[in-house]
């Protein structure tokens, strides 16, 4: 099969390169923040519900689905949704003051919808800031990681990043699933925050797929709860095949599918799953970075409610 390394300069004017050796992320100390105001559908409540993006200071008009300004990378899972003619807002990423400046909040949460006491439908939604953009409006609660353009244009190796972080745990036992469409199911194992970061080396076939060997790894699960800020907080980024080192686990594999399969937007303007089909060599060049932070670690509707995950000052380290 015929293929193409390719990088992806998104429509939504989302995915900012970065290829510079010393190459930094804009937005990255989450001091500038974009305010949007959403007015729900009257037969839902009809409520006002202000939403944060990451991004140049000022204002987005609530009616408008949102795309990323000012060259910010970085999207989040505060979305704007227009299900059967109904608008909804959720919101699970927040703007909260740190010191002289801002950082990012994420918490899962429940979701619901009320519509004239006739359907009461709610999902557990957790909080997550990644680079990329989110493509809005949101349709169909079916499948909700396909309306996440997964992913900016990188061709710098850095050996580590570095960030600020604090965490809460929910205090539950064990997680939920819970979709709204269908009965709530136990899911093994505690609900704990994360970040992933990929380093990843793209290319499409003739049909518009999307493949990638894994270059570069940074995953950690945060399973413990802290007093207060982890500041300078850093983690190296492994290069190559990982799975003979110490380092690996299993939550480290490949990403093949499942609920938390990667989407991004190909060259003909459609969201298709990213296939991570191999391990890239040591010393491969990327074409993409892919970085994700979440305040649960387990996929769509996955979780506990009441975990929580912020960060700030997000730096590559080279």
């Amino acid at each position: 099969m015929k293929q193409k390394i390719f990088i992806l300069f998104a429509v939504l004017a989302s995915t900012v390169s970065a290829d510079a050796q010393n190459a930094q992320l804009k937005y990255s100390n989450f001091d500038q923040w974009i305010t949007r105001d959403i007015k729900e559908s009257k037969i839902i409540g009809g409520a006002t519900r202000t939403l944060y993006e990451v991004g140049p200071t000022g204002t987005w008009d609530g009616t408008v689905p949102y795309v990323n300004q000012g060259g910010s990378p970085w999207a989040t899972s505060n979305v704007l949704a227009k299900v059967a003619g109904v608008t909804k807002s959720n919101i699970s990423v927040y703007r909260e003051k740190r010191g002289d400046g801002y950082c990012a909040h994420m918490s899962t949460n429940t979701v619901g919808i009320k519509v004239l006491g006739l359907v009461n439908v709610s999902v557990l939604a957790a909080g997550s800031v990644y680079l990329g953009s989110m493509v809005e409006p949101i349709t169909s609660s079916s499948n909700p990681m396909r309306y996440l353009d997964y992913g900016i244009p990188f061709t710098a190796r850095p050996s580590a990043i570095q960030f600020d972080y604090k965490v809460k745990l929910s205090g539950k036992s064990g997680r939920i699933r819970k979709t709204g469409f269908s009965p709530v199911k136990s899911v093994a194992g505690d609900d704990h925050p994360s970040f992933i970061l990929l380093l990843q080396k793209r290319w499409e076939d003739a049909e518009g797929n999307v493949y990638a060997k894994r270059v570069g790894t940074a995953i950690q699960y945060f399973t413990k709860e802290t007093a207060d800020w982890v500041n300078g907080a850093k983690f190296t980024i492994h290069y190559g095949d990982i799975t003979g080192d110490g380092y690996y686990k299993s939550y480290m594999n490949l990403f093949q599918g499942g609920d938390d399969q990667k989407y991004a937007l190909n060259s003909k303007g459609k969201m298709v799953p990213v296939r991570e089909v191999e391990w890239g060599d040591a010393d491969d060049i990327p074409t993409h970075l892919c970085l994700q932070f979440a305040s649960s670690f387990g996929g769509a509707y996955i979780g506990a409610e009441g975990t929580s995950f912020w960060i700030d000052n997000v730096k590559l380290v080279y």
